[in-house]
Order: structure tokens, then sequence, then C-alpha cells
């Protein structure tokens, strides 16, 4: 049953974002009281803290699955910023009113994330970049974002 919450509320993100998670609503479709999805989680701020610490274990297998090579980590960051652009901003979008993120679990698995892709600086270009594509940023600016892409990828492994 947890997982199917879990489900439920990713549905629930992809469609209007994080704000408009709610507990009611999962219960709702999942046909259960909302009084019943607390068995499984203490509330909706235990419930984003799930699925922020999926969301990091996946992009985190995603980019460890690439080799240590910059441009396929950058490749793999970047695929699954575009199949998941809901968890994506869960991660690193503006705070949500009322969440209180203060978890060492969040902050274990953001280190581990950045271990993984090797500096915060190469990540810092990175998150730059695929936050403005996921946004639109590059199509409303008229910009290739494959070159961009390529040119970014390139000055970074020069860089190291």
């Amino acid at each position: 049953m947890r997982q199917e919450v879990k489900d439920a509320a990713l549905r629930q993100l992809a469609e209007g974002g994080p704000q408009a998670l709610s507990i009611n609503a999962i219960a709702k479709e999942l046909g259960v009281s909302g009084p019943a999805l607390y068995r499984y989680f203490a509330g909706r701020d235990a419930l984003l803290t799930e699925l922020i610490l999926d969301a990091y274990t996946d992009l985190t297998t995603a980019i460890s699955a690439a080799s240590r090579r910059l441009p396929e980590l950058a490749a793999a960051y970047r695929t699954w910023a575009a199949v998941h652009p809901h968890r994506y901003r869960l991660l690193f979008g503006a705070p949500l009113p009322g969440y209180d993120a203060h978890d060492e679990r969040l902050d274990d698995a953001l280190q581990r994330m950045l271990t993984v892709l090797g500096a915060v600086a190469v990540w810092s270009r990175l998150h730059g970049f695929v936050s403005l594509e996921i946004e639109g940023n590059f199509t409303s600016m008229g910009v290739d974002p494959d070159g961009l892409f390529a040119a970014e990828v390139e000055a970074l492994s020069s860089a190291r």
C-alpha cells in the first residue's frame, strides 16, 4: 500500500506540481479514507520526504549507470530530468510552502548524488542548463539546446 500511495502522489505531482499534493485526494483515488493513509505516512511532509528520497535515489542510480566520463554523466542527468520533470522540480524547484526539508536522510541522499557527479561546480553548470531547458527557456530565446548542451559538456570536460 505504501507504494500505491507514492504512485498516486507521483501522478498528482505530474499533474499539478508539489503544491497540489493532497492526502485526501490520494485516499479518494485509492478508495480509502484519508485517515487510513496515516498508517503508512505520518502526513503530507512525511510523504513528500519519501518522494524526494526516492527521486534522489533514482537520479543517483541513473547517473551511476553512466560511465565515469563527464559526457555520459551529463547526458544521464539531463535525460532523467527530461523523463521525470515533476520529480526533478520536486528536488530542485522552489521550496514548498509549509514543508520542512530538514531531514538528515535528504542531506545524505543529496551528498550521494553529488559524489557521483564528482563536483559541485560541474553539477551547478549542469543543473543550471537542465533547469533552463526543462522550463522551456531555451525555446523562448531561440537557442538550440542540443548544440548548447554539447558545448557546455565540452567546456566542462576540458576544465577537468
